[in-house]
């Protein structure tokens, strides 16, 4: 068996279950190439384990170069530990072109250090594959989401913060409201 050296290019996380090919919701997407049942890994989220630091450094240069290429100005980065991330933007990571939804029939999960994305459901052939990329609160409203389901919060947001979301985007509804009411009785003076 031949010992792998430093030199040696990591080959491209392939998958039986998945193709990929543009998505309606944004740029490229991942495809269900047959049925796959739930609990079933389908593929593993691969890259560069990083420290924080480094992570926080590469979360700000696709921001700061606002890149017109839509990969260049995303950013792939996936927390493992306390400690470490993933930086998933590897030509070999196939599964860095799985979308967000609020929806989701994936999940991701980490197993002994080893990101999976897993089915949460049955997929049907065809079907698109999404997770939710469980964004923080922070810089949501920078994280719009467009992935059209009924359950959509319109950010792409941990689902943990969908009820405090709801609550803020009530107020400035009603804010609002109340502005314009405000302003229609100023006019019929």
């Amino acid at each position: 068996m031949k010992k792998s050296s430093k030199n040696d290019k990591p080959k491209k996380v392939k998958s039986p279950y998945i193709k990929v090919k543009k998505s309606k919701i944004h740029g490229t997407g991942i495809y269900a190439k047959t049925d796959i049942p739930a609990g079933t890994r389908v593929i593993e989220y691969v890259g560069e384990r990083v420290t924080k630091k480094e992570s926080d450094r590469r979360a700000q240069t696709p921001l700061e170069n606002n890149a017109e290429n839509e990969e260049m100005g995303a950013v792939y980065l996936f927390e493992i530990n306390k400690r470490y991330d993933l930086d998933g933007y590897v030509p070999y990571n196939t599964a860095r072109f799985i979308n967000h939804s609020c929806d989701p029939n994936c999940e991701s999960d980490i197993i002994k250090g080893r990101v999976y994305i897993i089915a949460i459901r049955d997929i049907k052939k065809g079907e698109e594959i999404f997770y939710n990329y469980n964004y923080s609160w922070e810089d949501y409203e920078d994280h719009p989401c467009y992935c059209g389901t009924k359950r959509c919060v319109g950010f792409i947001l941990a689902e943990e913060y969908w009820p405090k979301l709801k609550r803020k985007l009530k107020k400035k509804r009603e804010a609002k409201q109340k502005k314009s009411k405000k302003g229609e009785k100023n006019n019929k003076k």
